[in-house]
Formats: structure tokens, sequence, C-alpha cells
């Protein structure tokens, strides 16, 4: 009899044990699949973001072509692509620190604004508008920079839904002890989580740019 409660406490731990195992792998399985998803909508933001900067010399390209353009204008695009090429993420893991997140939000920020003054002076221009170099960038433009609020929100809802997953008990335990950590939402300035109105219409600029 005594042998038999022996057996039974032995069986009884190692079922527990399996228990245990197959719910270990299977949280932690299902933390990996969640962090592949946020490393992957992180890699349609960045996308989105380098189709912006590499349609930015075609821009600036076509604008100097205009005949007594002002310089600065065109200078701090340049000089805020720059900063962009800078401080750029790399590619591949989204971000785990707040600090490297802001900067390169700071940055796209940057030269979100580079480009919404360039805007207001191409008004004074309006020859630009039957370039059609231009209009056809006015098009890939408009459609990126939509893509990019879409990507960027995409990106936040992601995070949370990893976020979440992490810190809950006894997720949370597992998570600690795989290494997962917390990402970092992409907070842009006041205003950035609508896509910036990049509009070449001359008629609409002033109104669009007065909001």
């Amino acid at each position: 009899m005594r042998n038999l409660g022996l057996l039974g406490c032995v069986g009884a731990l190692i079922l527990a044990l399996i228990i245990g195992a197959a719910y270990y792998v299977g949280v932690r399985n299902n933390l990996v699949g969640l962090d592949e998803q946020v490393n992957q909508s992180w890699a349609q933001v960045q996308n989105q973001y380098q189709r912006r900067y590499d349609l930015i010399p075609n821009l600036v390209k076509t604008v100097q072509g205009a005949a007594n353009f002002e310089k600065s204008t065109l200078e701090a695009v340049v000089n805020a692509r720059s900063r962009v090429g800078q401080v750029a993420a790399p590619a591949g893991a989204a971000p785990t620190d707040p600090a490297a997140m802001n900067q390169f939000a700071a940055a796209q920020q940057g030269l979100s604004n580079a480009l919404s003054r360039l805007l207001v002076v191409v008004e004074r221009y309006p020859d630009l508008k039957a370039n059609q170099g231009f209009l056809e960038l006015q098009s890939q433009l408009e459609g990126t920079e939509n893509r990019i609020a879409v990507e960027r929100k995409n990106f936040n809802e992601t995070a949370q839904t990893y976020n979440t997953a992490i810190r809950r008990f006894p997720a949370s335990v597992i998570a600690g002890m795989s290494g997962f950590k917390q990402r970092p939402y992409f907070q842009g300035a006041a205003g950035s989580d609508h896509a910036p109105d990049v509009n070449f219409d001359f008629t609409n600029t002033a109104t669009s740019t007065a909001r």
C-alpha cells in the first residue's frame, strides 16, 4: 500500500511537470508569435518612411528647377532628410529603447515639418503645377503619407497587444525568464497621428496650411 501511494505521488508529480512544461511552451510560443507581429508591423512602418525618404531627392530636384526658388527651404528639406538617415532605427526587430524610438520619431517629424514649409513656399511658384514630374510626386507623396499613418497606427496596436501579454500574470513570469521586453509606442508630435495634408493644389494649399 505504501509503495502504491508513493507511485501515485510520483505519477502525480510527473503529470504536473508535463502540464507545467506544456503550459510554459504554449505561453512562450504565443509570446514569440506576438513579438514577431510587432517586428513585422515595425518593418512596414520603416518601409513607408523609406519610400518617402527615397522620393525626396526627386522632389528637391524638381522644385529646384523653378526659377529663383528659395534656397533655404530646399536646404531645410535636405538637412532634415540627412538627419533621418543618421538616426534611422536599424532594420529588423522593433526598438525596445524608448529613447531610440523617440529620436527616430523626432527626426521623421522634423522631415515632415520641412516638407510642410516647402509646400507653403511652393504656392508662390504656379509654374510647378504644370510640371508633370511634380504632379507624379504629388500622387506618390500623398499615398505614402497616408500609408505611414496607417502603418504607424497598426504598429501601436500590435505593440499594445504584445505589451499587455507580457505583463499579465503568470505569462509575465515566463516573459521575464525568456527575455521578452516591452516595446515603446510610436508617439509623434501633437497632431502627427493624422496624415499630413500633402497637397500641391495651389488653390487649396493656403487653406490647408491655415488649418
